[in-house]
């Protein structure tokens, strides 16, 4: 792999989940933040050795870099990433890449024009667990796929304003959920139905707390039916995700709660409401996921497991779930892909 320059976008706690991969894969990265917490995150890194600085300005980051890692807060995907595009950089985004779908078609339109990558960052789908499943359904170990059932709990984002703000996160079922709305797809298919339901107010960060819990049934047009549950509980509340999935010649489940694991933690300490799943592997998803991104780059021949229309059809789901939560409705997603009302 030829060497790599990074501009990474953020310096929070899924940026720090994404650093140490970036620098195990021998990149030089730079950091940019409107807020200043750049220097804090290159200058603990340089401290150890590590090729990480700070720059002052977006343009300086894309002078310096061949791709963006964007870890920022979810309402600047959008527009963070058809900067990047402009500039002709590949472009790694946290998930959701954005918080409708018509901003999410806009940045994969965008890059496609441009010819260069984009790579939206559903780690889930490197998750050994996940990945085994994936790869037991391809093989047909299960059979027809008829139900699957996937539930995902932590306690109530309590360290970044706009988490707790559903018109800047997307709330549960777009932040929380999209990962395993991200994963039914992939292992099931083409979703062509969602209904859903949330209950408990979801109110800005520094609020009390209180539970939300949100259910979203999606059909597939194979005929498997997927339930999603989300829940963001009190600050007592451990991070949990579970799947069951029954075929017409098998079931295979999961809990993330007997299999103890690698874990990150975003500020190096576990702070309070604070972390990254777990996963059995020594080696962090999110390294993997990166260095499958990044090889790509000059390898024709690799597709990574997630690309762009994945990121896009994600959040379609989600923003259909969404509607269907505030209306009661079930809310179609026929083959043309309807854009939903979020």
């Amino acid at each position: 792999m030829p060497p790599l320059s990074i501009g990474l976008l953020g310096a929070g706690g899924i940026a720090r989940a994404h650093l140490p991969g970036w620098l195990a894969l021998g990149a030089t990265v730079s950091v940019y933040t409107q807020d200043g917490s750049a220097e804090k995150l290159a200058a603990e890194y340089a401290g150890r050795g590590h090729a990480v600085t700070a720059v002052p300005t977006l343009a300086d980051l894309l002078d310096r870099c061949r791709a963006v890692d964007i870890c920022t807060p979810t309402p600047t995907h959008g527009e963070l990433a058809l900067a990047a595009i402009a500039a002709g950089r590949h472009v790694v985004c946290e998930k959701p890449l954005a918080l409708t779908v018509r901003e999410a078609e806009e940045v994969a339109a965008a890059a496609a024009a441009a010819g260069v990558h984009l790579h939206p960052a559903h780690v889930v789908r490197y998750f050994p667990a996940y990945a085994t499943l994936r790869a037991a359904v391809a093989h047909g170990d299960l059979g027809r796929l008829a139900v699957l059932r996937f539930t995902r709990g932590s306690a109530r984002p309590q360290w970044a304003p706009w988490f707790g703000d559903p018109a800047q996160s997307g709330g549960v079922l777009l932040d929380l959920m999209v990962h395993d709305i991200d994963i039914a797809r992939w292992v099931a298919g083409e979703v062509v139905r969602v209904h859903a339901l949330t209950r408990g107010a979801e109110r800005a960060t520094g609020t009390p707390a209180e539970v939300v819990a949100a259910t979203a049934v999606l059909t597939h047009a194979s005929g498997a039916i997927t339930h999603v549950s989300g829940l963001w509980g009190l600050p007592d509340q451990p991070f949990r995700t579970t799947f069951r999935v029954a075929g017409s010649d098998g079931l295979l489940h999961h809990d993330s709660a007997a299999v103890p694991g690698f874990r990150i933690t975003a500020q190096g300490v576990r702070a309070p409401n604070e972390g990254i799943p777990s996963t059995p592997m020594t080696e962090s998803p999110y390294l993997t996921q990166l260095r499958e991104f990044a090889a790509s780059w000059d390898d024709p021949g690799l597709v990574p497991r997630v690309g762009a229309a994945d990121g896009v059809a994600a959040v379609r789901v989600a923003c259909a779930a969404i509607e269907s939560s505030r209306t009661g409705r079930a809310v179609d997603l026929p083959a043309e892909q309807k854009e939903s009302a979020c």
